[in-house]
């Protein structure tokens, strides 16, 4: 049964929807990343990027689970940024069926301006907000995933 107003009529708005809102939100974030990412990555290469340099050598498999991708998409991710040469991977020596992703020398140097694209994605992405409602939102983000 749908939520009804003082009229009778459905109370229900598109436009108060957590779903559409965070889409909305969403696009906005994509738009501001394609304006000030400053290399060729889309936000899952971004992502894999950061989470390699984060933890180091790690196996493609729990890479995945780092940067919330199933095994298919984190496989191409990897493809494409070996391919571009910032990544690199090696059978594991303990399991041959296990590849040991790692950054490449041209990954690592990239790392810091990476660093510097995210903050300042991250700034645009959150300027509407004031200080204390950027950290309560990112907070209130974090419970929701």
């Amino acid at each position: 049964m749908k939520p009804k107003n003082e009229d009778g009529a459905s109370s229900y708005l598109l436009d108060d929807q957590v779903g559409y809102l965070l889409r909305l939100a969403s696009q906005r974030h994509a738009l501001i990343f394609q304006e000030h990412i400053s290399q060729d990555l889309t936000p899952t290469q971004f992502s894999t990027l950061m989470r390699v340099a984060e933890h180091g050598q790690v196996s493609q498999n729990h890479l995945g689970r780092l940067a919330a991708m199933d095994t298919a998409t984190v496989k191409g991710v990897v493809d494409r940024l070996r391919q571009k040469g910032l990544l690199e991977t090696l059978p594991d020596p303990n399991d041959k069926r296990r590849s040991i992703v790692s950054l490449t020398q041209a990954g690592q140097e990239m790392i810091e301006k990476l660093h510097a694209d995210g903050a300042a994605i991250s700034a645009a992405t959150l300027s509407p907000l004031k200080p204390a409602e950027q950290k309560r939102f990112l907070d209130l983000l974090k419970k929701l995933s």
